[in-house]
């Protein structure tokens, strides 16, 4: 699904001659929405109407997929998030509110680390910790999520949606992957591009630093997902001071697309309040 109606584009310098899309829809206080491994902007796409009624989102397409320029990998964490400081400091110097899933999850972890100025409210989505406390997947889903031995971008995604959407509500919605495997085949991934945020991912370890995080936090976390078992969302909580997490029953790692509707109300329990406290 696309986004709905006019949105604003801008493409941020991040580094000399190395631009990020961001892609804004909606008003008022900001919400910086970072996707996952491979993925940008259109992965909102069925939460953006409901999150621009409260926010002035702005998706960010993170180096190398989408709109933004791509760079020579192996990516490091550290590095994308400085990107999506950049991002913030160009658009919104005062700071932002932050969902970031799976990957982009990670990606938000660093940012609310490194730049905790910039992060007023987070929001850590389908996924977890890395390093030795990872509760690693079973190593057929990894297998699976990687797109197994297609070629095709669009084949290889809809390989990849076997373990990303919980099974019986794939089987009951093939709109959505339908939807979703041709975009990838219309929109793939730069050569390089992923082998370069896989590289990120491998090296992401925030274990002993989460207790540094200071933006009031939720983990959201669907209690089926295959990709990032639930238990790193339950281990995030327990490090992250304060942070609680919001389990969505019977969902899997895209629980965001499976029930827009719920991720958005706990979204609005969450960053309201949060919002109104950190500028009050």
């Amino acid at each position: 699904m696309d986004w709905p109606g006019e949105r604003e584009i801008w493409r941020v310098e991040v580094e000399p001659g190395v631009r990020l899309a961001v892609h804004g829809l909606g008003s008022g206080r900001p919400l910086l929405l970072i996707p996952g491994l491979g993925t940008d902007h259109h992965a909102f796409g069925w939460n953006i109407a409901a999150l621009a009624a409260h926010w002035r989102c702005l998706a960010l397409d993170q180096r190398g997929i989408g709109g933004s320029d791509a760079t020579p990998g192996p990516y490091t964490m550290d590095q994308l998030a400085d990107d999506a400081a950049r991002v913030i400091a160009e658009l919104e110097p005062q700071g932002v509110a932050v969902f970031g899933v799976s990957m982009g999850g990670m990606v938000a972890q660093h940012l609310a680390i490194r730049h905790p100025q910039l992060v007023t409210s987070l929001v850590l989505g389908c996924t977890g910790p890395g390093g030795r406390l990872a509760v690693r997947a079973d190593p057929s889903d990894t297998r699976l999520l990687l797109g197994g031995e297609a070629k095709e971008p669009g084949l290889a995604y809809r390989v990849a949606c076997q373990v990303l959407y919980e099974r019986s509500w794939r089987e009951a919605h093939p709109e959505v992957i339908e939807d979703a495997v041709r975009w990838r085949a219309t929109h793939p991934v730069r050569a390089g591009v992923f082998a370069a945020q896989w590289a990120a991912i491998r090296s992401h370890d925030t274990g002993a630093q989460l207790g540094q995080i200071e933006a009031p936090t939720m983990v959201l976390h669907g209690t089926a997902d295959l990709v990032m078992p639930p238990g790193n969302g339950a281990l995030l909580a327990e490090r992250i001071p304060g942070a609680r997490v919001e389990w969505l029953p019977g969902r899997g790692h895209m629980f965001f697309q499976e029930d827009p509707a719920q991720t958005t109300r706990l979204l609005v329990g969450h960053l309201e309040p949060a919002m109104a406290g950190r500028t009050s």
